[in-house]
């Protein structure tokens, strides 16, 4: 008996990543155009500005995307999907903090071998009912999420047999991606009146766009881009709408975490039921197209220092770039400046070339002394992660700027967790893990060779 061999779950992720990325492109051809432009704005660069110590984008990649849940069942539906394609959730993002009633969490490759196959992402959001004071909406909210189930059956069979088997094989990841990509895929036959539509809305375009649906349509994809700041113009110059400014830290000749950016989203065609059983048309805006540019990961130290500088902009009564550029002045903008304040995280290699042997009489050897030897080199580690703050103004920038404002909610990251049905792995110790292991392996490997 001929078994079938396992698809490994890096490119099952792949695969979906790429089926999504083409089935949104035909969706929404604002989509297709912006990534038709990031790939000829990464063909064209120039060689001073592939000057990154980052791995090179790949042309027309989708980076991340986007979807906003309703129920706990539908969140922990959606974490046994991902965790076949390696996909797992790292980060608590309560989005109150800008008042918005949702929190999330990013599934996303953890090791560095994973994210250099594929760094495929998917901000995950929760509908926090808790927030919203009206008793009637909030029971209409949930009498219509209870109606919907958002996975095909056989999607459900075939995550089923991926955990009793350990994997799919090449058939079955197949399926499993044209199954699960239903749950994303657009449908513009509201589950609700218009009535009940503009009952959710005139409370938040938010909730309207959680609850009206038949299944959570990816409501953004994104790309990668070498210069986001031409981005933005090049946005703005195609005639769609792009967002006022970019999300994230100003411009530095060191990027640190991530910049942020997109086109409003689309107002299109959308169908009511009514009593009678007819549809009748009406439109609903939610999906758009974005654009990141990423940066180095900081420690806490370095995140305490960027959330600092961050609250002084915001305070700053000057433009939001030039707010930003005074503020961040006091954020070092070099690398081993970065390094030796402890300010971001990196990962440690052997120099291959022209590196020094370390000195044989030594008997201990440490990173420090290697690194001013010349025998290893120290290389900022990328970003993986979001920010809550740009998280929450690309949200709010394409809700429309009148949306509802909800109070601050409690920080509820324990529940979330229940409803995830799993603990989010925390993003500082993933990225020290890596740093550590580095240098372990630098130091393992240049004492083998010096007892040699």
């Amino acid at each position: 008996m001929i078994i079938a061999e396992k698809v490994p779950s890096d490119f099952i992720r792949l695969r979906f990543a790429t089926a999504l990325s083409e089935m949104y492109s035909a969706e929404l051809p604002e989509y297709a155009a912006l990534v038709k432009m990031e790939k000829e704005r990464i063909y064209t660069a120039s060689s001073s500005s592939k000057n990154t110590p980052f791995p090179p984008l790949k042309s027309g990649q989708a980076y991340h995307g986007a979807i906003r849940l309703g129920t706990a069942e539908e969140l922990q539906m959606i974490r046994r999907a991902f965790s076949i394609m390696g996909l797992y959730p790292v980060g608590y993002y309560d989005l109150s903090v800008a008042g918005l009633p949702v929190h999330s969490t990013a599934f996303r490759p953890i090791s560095p071998e994973a994210i250099d196959i594929n760094p495929f992402r998917v901000f995950t959001s929760l509908l926090r009912l808790d927030m919203i004071e009206d008793e009637g909406l909030k029971r209409k909210a949930e009498q219509v999420l209870s109606r919907r189930n958002i996975y095909s059956a056989r999607s459900v069979e075939l995550i089923e047999k991926a955990e009793s088997q350990e994997g799919l094989n090449d058939e079955e990841t197949d399926e499993f991606v044209s199954e699960l990509l239903k749950t994303f895929r657009w449908n513009n036959e509201a589950m609700v009146s218009v009535e009940d539509y503009t009952f959710f809305d005139r409370e938040s375009r938010l909730i309207a766009d959680i609850v009206s649906f038949k299944g959570p349509h990816i409501n953004h994809l994104t790309v990668g881009t070498i210069n986001i700041d031409e981005a933005q113009c090049s946005i703005e110059n195609s005639g769609a709408e792009a967002k006022s400014s970019i999300e994230g830290p100003p411009l530095r000749s060191c990027p640190i975490l991530l910049r942020q950016t997109a086109f409003k989203a689309i107002e299109e065609a959308v169908s009511f039921p009514d009593a009678e059983g007819k549809y009748e048309a009406g439109s609903h805006t939610a999906r758009f197209g974005e654009i990141e540019a990423r940066g180095a990961a900081l420690t806490p130290k370095g995140r305490a220092l960027y959330d600092k500088l961050l609250a002084e902009a915001r305070e700053n009564k000057a433009s939001h770039t030039n707010a930003l550029e005074q503020a961040f002045e006091a954020f070092p903008d070099d690398w081993e400046a970065l390094r030796v304040q402890g300010l971001a995280y990196f990962r440690y290699t052997i120099k291959t070339t022209g590196g020094a042997r370390p000195r044989s009489g030594d008997e201990d050897l440490d990173i420090e002394s290697l690194l001013a030897e010349g025998a290893v080199d120290a290389v900022p580690i990328l970003y993986e992660d979001f920010l809550p703050v740009s998280a929450a103004g690309i949200f709010r920038s394409n809700l429309g700027d009148d949306t509802q404002t909800y109070q601050k909610g409690t920080d509820r990251k324990d529940e979330f967790e229940a409803c995830l049905g799993a603990k989010v792995l925390d993003p500082f110790e993933l990225y020290q893990a890596i740093e550590t292991d580095s240098i372990s392996r630098c130091l393992e490997a240049l004492k083998s060779s010096r007892a040699a």
